[in-house]
C-alpha cells in the first residue's frame, strides 16, 4: 500500500509539473497583454482592452429625445439655394451645421441673427469643409435665388456650405414649425408682416439636432440666435448664447 501511495503522490508531482512548465508563462503573457479581466466587480459590457480604429471621440453634448424612443433628426428637405443649386439635408451628412429661419426683408431680428451667424461663419474660417449654415427663407414669394445671393454678398456669406434656401411655402413651415419646432407665423400685425423664432439649431455630422445641458435634465435644445457677444445681454436680461454656441461647434467638430 505504501509503495503505490508513494506512486500516487509522484504522478500527481508530475502532472502539476507539466501544468506549470505549459501552462504558467502562457497565462502570465495574456495578464502582461491585458488579455484577461476580472468580471467580478465591473460590467460584462466593459472591457480594459481599446484600439484606436474603434475608439470613438465624443463630447458631453446632448441628442433630443423625438418623442417615439429616438433621437430627433433634421427631416429630409430639398430647396433650392442662392446659386440655383438644389440642397438636400444629404448634403450637410458629415459637417457640422447651423440651421435658421429668416427673410430677407426682415426688419427686426433677422439682421442680428445674421450678422452673429457671418460672425460664427469667421470664427471657423479654417474649418469651412467641415462647417456649415442652412438659412431658410420664410418669405419664398420675395426671397428668389437672385434675391438670396444679393443678400449673401451684403452680409459677406462666403462659407461654401452656407446655402440660403427658398422654395415651397407650406414645404418651408412645415418644416419650421413640425421638423425642428422653430415657431414661424405670418402676422400682419408685427414689423415685416412675420414672427418666427430667432433661436438656431445645432446639428452634428449625423444630422441629429444637438445641444449642452443647462441642468442636470435640462436640455437647452437651442441657441439664442439674436444677442450678439459684444452686447452681453440685451434689454430684457436676456445673455447672449453666441460664445457657448462656438464652444459647442468645436465639440462636434471633433467628434
Amino acid at each position: 500500500m505504501a509503495n503505490k501511495t508513494n506512486y500516487s503522490y509522484i504522478g500527481i508531482a508530475f502532472i502539476i509539473l507539466v501544468f506549470g512548465i505549459i501552462f504558467i508563462p502562457r497565462i502570465i503573457d495574456r495578464l502582461s497583454n491585458s488579455d484577461v479581466t476580472r468580471d467580478e466587480s465591473r460590467s460584462k459590457s466593459v472591457t480594459t482592452k481599446t484600439t484606436t480604429s474603434s475608439k470613438k471621440n465624443t463630447s458631453d453634448l446632448v441628442y433630443i429625445p423625438d418623442g417615439t424612443g429616438g433621437n430627433r433628426k433634421v427631416p429630409a428637405f430639398s430647396f433650392t439655394d442662392q446659386n440655383g443649386t438644389t440642397i438636400t439635408n444629404e448634403d450637410y451628412l458629415g459637417k457640422v451645421y447651423l440651421v435658421e429661419f429668416f427673410f430677407t426683408t426682415c426688419p427686426t431680428i433677422c439682421p442680428r441673427m445674421n450678422s452673429n451667424l457671418v460672425q460664427i461663419q469667421n470664427h471657423f474660417k479654417d474649418y469651412q469643409n467641415n462647417f456649415g449654415v442652412a438659412s431658410f427663407t420664410i418669405m419664398p414669394e420675395i426671397d428668389t435665388p437672385e434675391v438670396l445671393k444679393a443678400y449673401a454678398e451684403k452680409y459677406g456669406i462666403t462659407n461654401p456650405n452656407w446655402h440660403l434656401m427658398t422654395g415651397d411655402e407650406d414645404t418651408i413651415y412645415k418644416l419650421a414649425n413640425e421638423g425642428f419646432y422653430l415657431y414661424t407665423a405670418k402676422n400682419e400685425l408685427v414689423d415685416g408682416g412675420f414672427e418666427h423664432s430667432g433661436n438656431f439649431a445645432l446639428i452634428d455630422k449625423e444630422g441629429y439636432i444637438r445641444s449642452r445641458l443647462k441642468s442636470p435634465d435640462n436640455p437647452l435644445i437651442y441657441y439664442n440666435g439674436i444677442v450678439s457677444e459684444a452686447e452681453g445681454v440685451d434689454d430684457e436680461g436676456i445673455p447672449q448664447e453666441i460664445s457657448i454656441l462656438k464652444e459647442d461647434i468645436a465639440k462636434l467638430l471633433k467628434e
